[in-house]
C-alpha cells in the first residue's frame, strides 16, 4: 500500500470534487455518486498524484455520464439543485425565486461556452491550482491564467445576453 493518507485526502478533497462535479452534472446526489466512485477507483489503481488523478477520473466520468443522457435522448436538469435551493430556503419567497433564477441563469450561460472554457472555470471553481489545471487541459501552466480570463469574460458575456434575452421575451 502506498503512503497516501487516503482519510485525509477524501477529507480534504471529497468536498471539492462534489462541487466540481455537480457544476458538470447539475446533480447533486449524482455528483456525491460520480466522486465516490472517483475515489474507488483512486483506491485501486494507487496513482502517485491522486488528487490530480481524482479530478481527472472525475470529469471522465461526468463526460461518460453525459454521453450516456445524450444517447438516450434526455436533458439534464437542475432537479436536484433546485430542491436544494428552495430547502436552504431563506424566509423571503422571492429573494429564494432570484437566488434560483440565478442558478439557472449560471447553468444556462456555462452551457454555451465551449468544453475547455467549461473545464477550466470549473476546475478552478474546485480550487485546482493551475499547474493542476494546464496538466487536465493540456496547456502549458502559462496560458492557465488567460484562458480562465478569457473564460470568465465569454460567461460574463454570454449570461449577460442571456439576461437581455430573457428581458426582451418579457417585454413582449
Amino acid at each position: 500500500m502506498s503512503g497516501i493518507d487516503w482519510n485525509d485526502l477524501y477529507r480534504t478533497t471529497f468536498p471539492e470534487l462534489v462541487r466540481f462535479l455537480h457544476r458538470k452534472v447539475w446533480d447533486a446526489e449524482r455528483a456525491r455518486d460520480l466522486a465516490q466512485e472517483a475515489f474507488v477507483r483512486a483506491l485501486q489503481h494507487e496513482p502517485r498524484k491522486p488528487r490530480a488523478w481524482l479530478f481527472q477520473v472525475a470529469a471522465n466520468l461526468a463526460r461518460d455520464e453525459a454521453r450516456t443522457v445524450i444517447r438516450r435522448k434526455k436533458h439534464l436538469v437542475l432537479l436536484k439543485a433546485e430542491a436544494e435551493v428552495m430547502e436552504e430556503s431563506s424566509g423571503d419567497p422571492s429573494a429564494d425565486l432570484a437566488e434560483q433564477e440565478r442558478w439557472v441563469g449560471v447553468r444556462e450561460a456555462l452551457d454555451t461556452l465551449s468544453e475547455k472554457d467549461r473545464e477550466a472555470l470549473l476546475l478552478w471553481d474546485a480550487g485546482q491550482s493551475y499547474t493542476e489545471i494546464a496538466n487536465q487541459l493540456g496547456l502549458a501552466v502559462g496560458a492557465v491564467g488567460t484562458t480562465l480570463s478569457r473564460a470568465r469574460k465569454r460567461l460574463a458575456a454570454a449570461h449577460e445576453e442571456l439576461q437581455k434575452e430573457k428581458t426582451d421575451v418579457a417585454r413582449r
